[in-house]
């Protein structure tokens, strides 16, 4: 299929509205393009209609949904729209606030059940094995993160449903009285001079921990880096050898554990300052979503970095433009 340019980006449409109709034979067909809606959070609207926030990737989405629609001898089709006429635009919003509280309840009522489980055994009641508890709760947390990927205008009930989980969790490994050992990974210091003038290549649409992780390169390791990029499959081909993947498969610079490629590099070049540490907070929160750290920047940070992915469609652009604010943003912690 050959894909068309986004409509979406600054100043232009805010909704996406998607019509289809498929064959009633064979049923599987039509549920699975309503499931795929329902998993990219589409708002079922006035029938026959879904409605998503109009951006980069609910456009490719939706090219693709209609390919698949069509392969499946239905019609279909998508527009860009300012406004919906019939609608207040906070209406809109609020529908779609409505549909993921819905699902958030869902969840919480489950975790209730959970939580009075484990009440009962800090009361003395039938002992039930840490482990246990700790998979039902991570079946709870993984529902909560899909919701989570759709709500697109941050419910209060998803940050109420969030601390509760925390708390939830906090209690379940306050059963056993331990604190869980702080995982250490055996990293070989590297030396700045033996990466110099190097071409570093990592993905493509760069997005946090790569554009935080190009930024920490050329202001701590190579000053004259020069970037590449390329797509995930292509890893493994033939590069020149003063190449330097990073925050790829297979790199030499890339996650490890639970660390994120930017803690990966400041431990990899010995880098201990402080006011890239608190950097490095915010690149994990963003990048790992793991609770480990708590920041109220982070969030404003992935918005810009967000804008600049969606008006911007070279790769080296949006690079630059993210280093940029990085640097800015370095600037401003060193006051």
């Amino acid at each position: 299929m050959k894909k068309k340019p986004s409509s979406c980006g600054a100043g232009k449409p805010r909704w996406l509205l998607f019509f289809y109709s498929v064959p009633s034979r064979p049923v599987s067909g039509r549920v699975r393009i309503w499931r795929k809606l329902l998993r990219a959070g589409a708002l079922p609207f006035k029938g026959a209609v879904y409605v998503l926030p109009c951006n980069e990737e609910h456009y490719e989405f939706l090219q693709w949904l209609v390919a698949e629609v069509t392969a499946l001898k239905g019609e279909g089709a998508f527009v860009a729209v300012e406004r919906v006429e019939t609608m207040e635009e906070r209406e809109l919003v609020d529908l779609f606030i409505q549909q993921r509280e819905k699902e958030y309840r869902s969840i919480e009522k489950g975790l209730e059940e959970l939580e009075r489980k484990v009440l009962s055994i800090k009361k003395g009641g039938a002992a039930m094995k840490n482990a246990k508890l700790s998979e039902q709760l991570d079946r709870f947390v993984r529902a909560f993160e899909e919701v989570q990927k759709i709500d697109f205008f941050s419910a209060k009930a998803g940050h109420a449903l969030r601390v509760k989980i925390r708390g939830i969790e906090v209690e379940i490994k306050g059963l056993s009285g331990t604190v869980p050992e702080k995982i250490r990974y055996d990293i070989t210091v590297k030396k700045t001079s033996e990466y110099q003038g190097k071409i570093w290549m990592t993905r493509k649409r760069p997005f946090v921990d790569r554009t935080a992780s190009a930024w920490l390169i050329r202001k701590y390791i190579d000053p004259g880096a020069v970037f590449a990029f390329t797509d995930e499959d292509s890893a493994g081909e033939a590069l020149p050898a003063n190449t330097v993947i990073f925050d790829a498969k297979g790199g030499e610079f890339t996650h490890i554990g639970d660390m994120c490629t930017f803690e990966v590099l400041m431990r990899s070049f010995g880098l201990k300052d402080k006011i890239l540490k608190k950097i490095a907070e915010i690149v994990h929160e963003l990048d790992m979503k793991d609770e480990k750290y708590r920041n109220p920047e982070s969030a404003g940070i992935e918005e810009i970095l967000s804008g600049i992915r969606r008006t911007m469609q070279d790769d080296g652009e949006i690079l630059e433009k993210g280093m940029a604010m990085f640097e800015m943003v370095y600037a401003a912690k060193s006051v």
